[in-house]
């Protein structure tokens, strides 16, 4: 993922607020990066640019060398859905479906059949290590289980980037623990980027890389040494 020259400003009475002013970023393959910063400071304005969710007033995304921006909503939809995998804070699972359904849905809009999808829902939520809660709503599961869901559907269809935005935030300290140990070992294992919004300084040091961002431009990019 390469995006240039980003800017997004928003109109608030007769004054305007940049809240991305010509941001600059590549996330390479298999890089695990995190984006931090104070609150107002645009990091989740830049993680929605980056995801599509938000257009920039200019600027460019190219994902996998195709351009986010400046094509048809059907055809951003497609990219995004290939593409894109997304684990927010609230998790957003359909309630009324089970975690295996939660998870075979990107599979499903991606136009697999019923039988391919659920192979590969079960598949991804046994490496997520809850193929005994295929079953099971998430009501019926803990925060952390339905935030593992929430993985395993970020990355059911092997998109080249899954983005996050705070998946941390509403776990308590032990789960953020185990839910980063997933990461990582996503991360190390099937060399799967991830893209983390944070304020959990904690997942700062776990990743490659480090994004500081500050009144809407990145401030500091800090990348790991291999010793590290």
């Amino acid at each position: 993922m390469k995006a240039t020259g980003l800017w997004k400003i928003y109109p608030s009475g007769e004054t305007s607020i940049q809240a991305v002013k010509g941001v600059n970023v590549s996330i390479n393959t298999g890089e695990m990066v995190a984006i931090m910063g104070p609150s107002g400071c645009g990091k989740t304005t830049l993680l929605n640019i980056l995801s599509g969710i938000d257009e920039p007033n200019s600027g460019d995304v190219m994902v996998k060398n195709q351009p986010l921006f400046g094509i048809s909503d059907d055809e951003r939809t497609r990219m995004r859905a290939e593409n894109l995998g997304f684990i927010f804070q609230d998790f957003n699972l359909l309630p009324v479906l089970s975690a295996v359904e939660n998870v075979e849905l990107p599979l499903l809009l991606l136009g697999n059949s019923a039988t391919e999808a659920r192979t590969g829902a079960l598949a991804a939520l046994s490496s997520v290590g809850l193929e005994d809660r295929a079953e099971h709503r998430p009501a019926e599961l803990s925060g952390g289980q339905q935030q593992r869901v929430a993985v395993a559907r970020a990355l059911v269809h092997n998109p080249a980037i899954i983005l996050c935005d705070e998946p941390t935030g509403n776990l308590d300290s032990a789960t953020s623990s185990e839910v980063l140990e997933l990461l990582l070992l996503l991360n190390k294992e099937r060399n799967t980027t991830f893209l983390i919004v944070t304020h959990d300084s904690i997942i700062a040091e776990h990743c490659s890389r480090t994004l500081r961002m500050s009144d809407g431009v990145i401030i500091e990019d800090q990348r790991k040494s291999e010793e590290e």
